[in-house]
């Protein structure tokens, strides 16, 4: 196995060092993901937490003294906005990521990750999937090349691995396979066999790993193909052996089919695709859950989640006030999961 995918250990300094590499780059953006890095892994606080202090305050500086002149900072929106965001609240307050359980539930506070744009998750969507569209946002953005983790051939794909701007999730990236072919983000056999291949190949140097995808109507924020990549030290609450759909006893409150065959799951996945209804994915090594669900803007989503997406149907909530962080209990949470859920696990498909 190649670096840094030949060790947990390769792969976490790795992290930590295109992380580091980023702090000195120009620009809001680079230096927004790596405060949200840092804020959700303690470990890279502790690696990167003096420079990061340091250069927050050089970016300050900058925006002060340039907003005081009435000049164009020359920075993205979006990043603007957030730093802005940012500077209010103030370095010392950041705070770090913070979890608790609500029964089975996994539960996280994580401000930093509230002030991320919504793009293409805040859109009513329709369809199974949208075309590719160059003049929106894609992973092919030339600013994007420095967030780039890792690229590289991967069991024979040429792939780019590039940070998740604002994690929640440990060694939280982004997949995009064959990143030049400008593919939209929707599921072929081809990728869905290439994600069971690699989940089952990794999980021997970085045990832990898997693989997320949120279709096109559940939760996908950019319409370029790609998968979310992480590597976890506790199961994630859908893989509890409590669940039926693991051989327990009590019922997942969403529809939740899981499969230990490539082919059985590309074959439900694709009466999906026909039958236009979302699904969010988790790839396991040799085992792959996938939960049909509500399409997003066809209901009204409560006021204590920023929408569903992989992590939230696998049963992680992502809270950004520190009442709800408190106060959700496991009740809210399977109430919500059961009404994004609520769709036919079996649909007929469209012709």
């Amino acid at each position: 196995m190649q670096a840094p995918f030949d060790s947990l250990e390769n792969f976490r300094d790795a992290f930590t060092a295109g992380l580091r590499r980023l702090l000195g780059e120009p620009g809001l953006g680079a230096h927004i993901l790596v405060l949200a890095n840092a804020g959700f892994d303690r470990t890279i606080q502790r690696d990167l937490g003096d420079e990061l202090a340091r250069r927050f305050e050089e970016h300050a500086a900058r925006c002060r003294e340039a907003l005081s002149r009435g000049d164009d900072l020359k920075e993205a929106k979006d990043d603007l906005l957030v730093f802005l965001e940012l500077l209010a609240l103030g370095f010392d307050r950041l705070g770090h990521s913070e979890f608790r359980d609500a029964g089975p539930w996994e539960v996280q506070f994580n401000l930093i990750r509230s002030f991320r744009p919504r793009r293409m998750s805040a859109s009513v969507a329709h369809g199974a999937q949208k075309p590719f569209n160059p003049n929106a946002f894609h992973f092919n953005k030339p600013f994007l090349r420095k967030e780039s983790f890792w690229e590289g051939e991967l069991f024979g794909r040429p792939v780019d691995l590039l940070y998740n701007k604002f994690p929640f999730v440990d060694l939280h990236g982004l997949l995009v396979p064959d990143r030049e072919c400008a593919l939209p983000q929707f599921l072929t056999r081809s990728y869905h066999d290439y994600l069971w291949d690699a989940a089952g190949e990794l999980a021997a140097t970085l045990p832990g790993v898997g693989f997320a995808y949120n279709s096109y109507g559940a939760f996908a924020s950019v319409n370029h193909l790609h998968f979310q990549m992480f590597v976890r030290h506790r199961p994630l609450p859908v893989a509890d052996r409590r669940w039926r759909h693991n051989g327990g006893a009590e019922d997942y409150p969403a529809p939740c089919l899981v499969f230990d065959r490539a082919e059985a799951a590309w074959t439900y996945i694709d009466h999906l695709h026909r039958a236009e209804i979302p699904f969010n994915l988790l790839y396991l090594p040799q085992r792959l859950y996938c939960l049909p669900r509500a399409r997003q803007g066809s209901y009204q989503g409560v006021d204590w989640s920023g929408g569903f997406a992989w992590y939230e149907m696998a049963g992680g909530i992502t809270t950004f006030s520190r009442e709800d962080f408190s106060a959700l209990t496991e009740r809210d949470i399977a109430r919500e999961l059961a009404r994004v859920g609520n769709v036919d696990p079996y649909p007929p498909a469209r012709l």
